[in-house]
């Protein structure tokens, strides 16, 4: 019995132990997540499924087209009696069936489809792979913001227990007449500031994870109890340079171009075979012949087949062709142009971020040499305070350049690290 007793007071503390703990969530691991769970990205590779099933190739072009027509008519009065082709008094029921399949032999734009319906491929895919670029960005930024501020909860919570510790002593002392009532007073400021300070950075770190996960479209998650990683990623060695937007601008320039040979093709002669299928069904109603042929045997007996080569060459079309090979030029031009302004765009990003990480790294050294003499700076001061030879304002004073001296070195590093990974998603969309 006290062996189960003991044993479900273990799973019991286990239990409580593990459901404390904080989920660590690494950058990757938010843009995993929030891939999956995007909606515009699931649309996005709705329409890529959509484009596929709408592709044909040149054969499927080429393909003959059936067609099969059935009629029934009824003439009434004076007619004309399809067995003589003379005019006669009566009332014929007329039934006709056609089958007509015709097939394009040489057929220029057919080429011209099949061409562009795989750029259409490449297109969706391209404008799929933009919004997935541009929302790893803005996961990327969102995160690296929530870091920067659960860094500087970090370090303050660290100089608050030195705040409370010191307050402690000097109530002790003013209590024991060894210090006045003003320093008390003075320390009794500085750790309301120093509380009301810490209070609003957690409050803003909060609501920036909140964020991050609103972005992720991740919310069924306890936000306080999320954790993220500040372990600083080594990028991938990657050569094949890769920038949706820039793909995207390509393939509408190489779209342009097809655009061209399909209104160009419209110009161009068609060689066409085509066979055609037809017999016919009548029946005069008012005079009713005995000795008429049956339903069937009409049919067979009136049946007419035609076989033949058709070659059709545009001659003139009020030159509606010429002036939408001429808007297709244009069209080309402002696309090539497009493209060329995407690669300046990439180029003058790329160019700024690295400039960013050399200005980061060379700002680096300064901080911790300013992050060392603060270090320096309190530790005299705290003798100092101690001893009674300095104000609480003063201590509080360096102490809170300490603070800033470390989250700025730390933040700092951060920020290399972030430029890093985004000159990466620019450069070749991942990391």
């Amino acid at each position: 019995m006290n062996n189960k007793l003991f044993l479900t007071v273990l799973f019991v503390a286990f239990t409580a132990v593990a459901s404390g703990q904080e989920d660590s969530w690494s950058v990757t691991k938010c843009i995993s997540v929030g891939l999956q769970n995007n909606i515009e990205i699931k649309i996005r590779q709705l329409e890529i499924k959509r484009t596929e099933k709408l592709q044909n190739s040149v054969l499927n072009r080429m393909l003959p087209a059936v067609t099969l027509y059935g009629d029934q008519s009824y003439n009434f009065g004076s007619t004309i009696d399809p067995s003589t082709n003379g005019r006669v008094s009566s009332n014929i029921q007329n039934d006709n069936f056609y089958l007509n399949a015709k097939m394009n032999l040489i057929d220029f734009s057919a080429f011209a489809n099949a061409q562009k319906d795989k750029i259409n491929i490449e297109l969706a895919k391209a404008d799929a792979a933009v919004i997935e670029n541009e929302y790893k960005l803005q996961i990327l930024e969102s995160y690296y913001q929530a870091l920067y501020t659960q860094e500087l909860v970090k370090i303050q919570k660290a100089q608050f227990k030195q705040s409370e510790f010191n307050l402690e002593r000097i109530t002790k002392e003013v209590n024991i007449g060894s210090k006045p009532q003003s320093d008390l007073y003075d320390m009794q400021l500085s750790f309301s500031e120093d509380e009301s300070r810490n209070m609003q950075t957690e409050q803003l770190y909060g609501i920036q994870k909140m964020q991050l996960f609103q972005l992720l479209n991740f919310t069924d998650i306890a936000i306080n109890q999320i954790e993220l990683e500040t372990e600083l990623l080594s990028g991938k060695e990657q050569t094949t340079l890769y920038n949706p937007k820039v793909k995207r601008a390509e393939l509408q320039f190489a779209n342009s171009l097809k655009t061209i040979n399909l209104e160009r093709a419209a110009n161009l002669p068609i060689v066409s075979a085509f066979y055609g299928y037809s017999t016919f069904y009548y029946k005069n109603l008012k005079m009713e012949d005995p000795n008429a042929p049956v339903f069937f045997s009409q049919l067979q007996d009136n049946k007419s087949e035609q076989v033949g080569l058709q070659l059709a060459v545009p001659v003139f079309n009020g030159f509606r062709n010429t002036k939408k090979i001429s808007a297709a030029k244009i069209e080309r031009e402002k696309t090539k142009q497009f493209m060329q302004q995407e690669e300046e765009d990439l180029e003058k990003q790329v160019v700024l971020e690295e400039q960013n990480a050399q200005n980061y790294l060379k700002l680096q050294q300064k901080l911790v040499e300013k992050q060392r003499y603060a270090r320096a700076s309190l530790a005299t001061t705290q003798a100092k305070f101690d001893n009674g030879k300095i104000e609480a304002i003063l201590y509080s004073t360096i102490k809170n350049q300490l603070l800033m001296a470390e989250y700025e070195v730390l933040k700092n590093k951060l920020q290399i690290q972030f430029t890093s990974l985004k000159i990466d998603l620019l450069k070749f969309n991942s990391f």
